[in-house]
């Protein structure tokens, strides 16, 4: 299993680290479990004579039968005959042995760096995460740090929490048994520290102790098996050959399967291969799926974590829970360094720098990134390092690659590669990988780009490998990075690198253009304009932080950092300038401010921030309906509002000038223009804001994207049934996680009354509709009673 904080390190204990490698547990005692006068001659009991033959017994209640402190010793009562002690015995010690198996391998949380010998205890270093129940059918492609900056203001307090060791426990209401879950977040925000605690926590008795086992597998071993046949015993005793002396299939016995990272999955998920016999062998794919959709051992609970991209890869009738985990909110990022760091002083210092620098502290939403942070942070303040602390992004990467280029966990290892050598060569498995949309590799990849396994090992803050061995079927090594981002950067200064010293402009030979025609690249400059345009090409922003890095390691702070790894680099002769002039051209012509973000960003990466200054000036006059904007400075105004400290509560009143006659754009212009921010806040307040139909028009596309939005307020508008029927519309998305619709006084008659019950019987979110003071008569009443009597509809409040 991976640590989602360090995303891909093995975990480490007892002195070792455990990449799945388990020693022969220990062989049962059959002696401690009877006396010798019980070893030929069976205990009787009342009822039941020995006849030499023993059927399987039926198992025991796990509430009546056992405590929680029994619960891997079975106890048979009066009225059986014990003609198999031994087995029972052997089963019992089995159980144990791989409780105990199960602790030892979860109780350490590896982030990256710990030396051997000196892990973390995860009870010691775990930080709550918000996990909250969401729908099967939202699925988000965009590039997950872009995710992670427009929504890391989401009021996660008001959702309802779920805890990981609650994840099969049904919310209050909720009166279905959930069989199979599916986790879904984004990369590095903690999907499998929590099924780790899950685990801990069943193993050390203390919660969930009405599961017999637990099974924790990782897709990215299991795609090693993608070409063997076997039955399900068989699979389980590759990974846990305790289970040779177990019944883990019998009657009564509640069994829990883990399967994490389905974003990594390579094998074929056909759910229409159908298989029911336990005993009857198959391909490791077609076992997963039947397990999964319950044809396979249909007691059995599975928990599946998966990247969101990757979640529909399960069919969604084959999933009984959605859930979601969203990180840290900003209590939670502190409470992390604090709990991380020993000395509070330097943790505070820490918190200082990060809140300093209000794109970094974004990040921070992301566990893995408040180890990266901690990481560099805590070694330049505590050793006084010169250079300065990172204030961007770039920055933070380039000390993180310089502090692990230095760890080498094999202290005696002798030197075959020089440091240059082997960081272009994980660049170049970086940028190759980031172009396929790998995560992980295995050794054949490696290979390609001329790494030896060995080599990579030792490099293991940047390239880790988790590798089973003897395992009887397989033996198969696999290799990823610590964290996407760690590729990101790598790809980049792979890119850079390659051009500045070979003159290689590998862009342009990996990346297809949908351009006729290319130009060629001579400066530096050259190569940001492809690198901008390759990303801007992008559907789903999948080179957003790769252009991010590329264009701020071409800053002479980032050469100087650099010189001490790659004694090669030579300063670059870069025009910002140019770069900076191409880039606000490049914001003018896009049409879509959201899209423009990622352009801001790497405007900060280069230092620039004279757009975000200009705008912060204006908002700050107030009154943007009277001032006159260029397309580029109202990319800026929504950068600037999107990264502010607070997104919760959007009010279009604060951006309207109060003298009407001043105004150069309606209310529903403004409105349009700020669009990306109200779908990125959870409350919209546009009471008495002169709305009409074509601000709902907006409003409506708001409501069937992938937006916050829970509470709309358009009180005193006078918007019509023009208005609501466009709202409507938008309301019918499945998308749509409307709550809370106020419409008072907005000249609503009946037909527009038939809009709203059409939406009502197809939006499941909506809780409150107040619809005071508008124009209804008894037909608009009919129809919306009609639907309140419809067991679909949710509404609990009609004004």
């Amino acid at each position: 299993m991976k640590s989602d904080w360090s995303m891909d390190h093995p975990i480490k204990f007892s002195g070792h680290t455990d990449p799945g490698i388990r020693p022969d547990p220990p062989e049962p005692s059959c002696v401690s479990m009877k006396s010798d006068q019980s070893m030929d001659h069976p205990i009787k009991f009342s009822g039941h004579t020995d006849h030499g033959f023993r059927p399987d017994p039926p198992e025991p209640s796990c509430v009546s039968m056992k405590s929680d402190r029994s619960m891997d010793c079975p106890i048979k009562f009066s009225g059986h005959t014990d003609h198999g002690f031994s087995r029972d015995a052997q089963h019992a010690e089995a159980v144990k042995t791989f409780r105990s198996n199960v602790r030892k391998k979860f109780e350490c949380l590896c982030e990256g760096t710990a030396k051997q010998g000196s892990p973390t205890l995860l009870n010691e270093i775990y930080t709550e995460l918000y996990i909250t129940e969401s729908d099967c059918g939202e699925i988000n492609n965009e590039h997950e740090v872009r995710q992670i900056e427009t929504q890391s203001r989401r009021a996660v307090t008001e959702d309802t929490q779920i805890k990981c060791t609650d994840i099969f426990r049904p919310l209050p209401g909720q009166d279905k048994p959930i069989r199979t879950v599916l986790t879904k977040g984004v990369a590095g925000i903690g999907k499998t520290v929590s099924v780790q605690k899950f685990i801990l926590d069943w193993a050390e008795e203390k919660e969930n102790q009405d599961i017999q086992l637990i099974f924790p597998l990782a897709f990215r071993e299991l795609n090693l098996m993608k070409d063997k046949t076997l039955s399900l015993s068989d699979l389980l005793q590759v990974f846990f050959p305790e289970t040779k002396e177990m019944k883990p299939f019998s009657d009564g016995y509640k069994v829990v399967f883990v399967f994490d990272g389905l974003d990594e999955c390579r094998l074929s998920l056909d759910f229409n291969v159908k298989l029911c016999n336990i005993s009857e062998s198959a391909s490791v794919d077609v076992l997963l799926t039947n397990l999964i959709a319950g044809n396979l051992l249909p007691s059995a609970l599975i928990w599946i974590t998966s990247r969101p991209a990757a979640a529909d890869l399960v069919p969604s009738e084959c999933v009984h829970r959605v859930t979601e985990v969203r990180g840290f909110n900003e209590p939670q990022k502190e409470e992390y360094f604090r709990r991380r760091i020993r000395d509070q002083s330097l943790a505070d210092k820490i918190i200082s720098h990060l809140k300093s620098s209000r794109s970094l502290f974004i990040m921070c939403h992301i566990p893995v990134f408040c180890w990266i942070s901690a990481t560099v942070l805590e070694k330049i303040l505590s050793e006084a390092e010169s250079g300065g602390l990172p204030k961007t992004l770039t920055q933070m990467y380039t000390h993180f690659l310089i502090i692990q280029s230095n760890i080498k966990h094999e202290k005696d290892y002798k030197k075959k590669v020089k440091d240059e050598d082997m960081i272009l060569k994980l660049g170049t498995l970086a940028f190759q990988q980031l172009v396929k949309g790998n995560l992980i590799f295995y050794e054949e990849d490696l290979r390609e780009c001329g790494i030896d396994e060995t080599e990579a090992s030792v490099y293991s803050g940047l390239c880790t490998q988790i590798f089973r061995e003897e395992l009887g079927l397989y033996q198969g090594k696999v290799f990823c990075f610590v964290h996407l981002s760690i590729q990101e950067h790598l790809a980049a200064l792979y890119v850079l690198l390659s051009f500045l010293l070979d003159k290689r402009d590998v862009l342009n030979e990996n990346l297809t253009s949908k351009h006729a025609h290319e130009f060629t690249c001579h400066t530096i400059s050259d190569l940001h304009q492809r690198a901008v345009d390759k990303a801007l090409q992008s559907r789903n922003g999948h080179l957003d932080l790769f252009l991010r890095f590329l264009l701020g390691l071409s800053r002479e702070s980032n050469q100087m950092l650099l010189k001490t790894l790659l004694t090669d680099v030579r300063n670059i002769s870069l025009s910002k300038r140019k770069t900076v002039e191409y880039i606000k051209t490049r914001i003018r012509m896009n049409p879509s401010p959201e899209k423009s973000l990622n352009l801001f960003h790497c405007l900060n990466e280069l230092g620039d921030h004279s757009l975000v200054n200009e705008i912060q000036e204006c908002l700050r006059s107030g009154g943007l309906s009277s001032t006159r904007l260029s397309s580029s400075q109202w990319s800026a105004v929504v950068f600037v509002l999107l990264t502010s400290e607070s997104l919760d509560e959007f009010q279009l009143e604060k951006y309207m000038s109060n003298n009407q006659d001043q105004n150069l754009m309606t209310p529903d212009e403004l409105l349009q223009k700020l669009l990306p921010v109200v779908k990125a806040s959870r409350s919209a307040q546009l009471e008495r804001c002169n709305i009409t139909a074509e601000g709902c028009a907006a409003l409506a596309s708001a409501l069937r994207s992938n937006s916050h939005l829970r509470e709309l307020e358009l009180t005193g508008n006078k918007i019509g049934d023009e208005g609501v029927t466009l709202l409507s519309d938008g309301l019918k998305d499945p998308h749509c996680k409307l709550e809370t619709l106020r419409l008072r006084s907005c000249n609503i008659t009946d037909e527009g009354c038939a809009a709203l019950a059409s939406a009502l019987r197809s939006n499941s979110h909506l809780r409150e509709l107040d619809l005071t003071d508008n124009i209804i008569g008894d037909k608009g009443v009919t129809l919306l009673s009609d639907e309140l009597k419809d067991p679909h509809c949710k509404l609990e409040t009609l004004g």
